[in-house]
């Protein structure tokens, strides 16, 4: 389960890196800094449906936040 939101998280942070270096380096006119993009946004989608689905089957589980007093 950790493996699988990890290579997507990979996969969103790679595609974003390729788009910067695409907007950087490709002066023509391709379509190759929207795809990168386009990948970048189907993999988040993807992820945060993984996660909703998971957490929805019971794989995943909230803690939740711990508040400490100062006290």
């Amino acid at each position: 389960m950790k493996i699988v939101i990890v290579l997507l998280f990979l996969g969103v942070v790679a595609s974003l890196a390729s788009a910067l270096v695409y907007l950087m380096q490709d002066h023509s006119r391709s379509d190759r800094m929207a795809w990168a993009l386009t990948w970048r946004i189907g993999l988040s989608v993807l992820l945060f449906l993984f996660v909703l689905v998971g957490h929805g089957l019971g794989w995943i589980h909230s803690t939740g936040l711990t508040a400490v007093s100062g006290s």
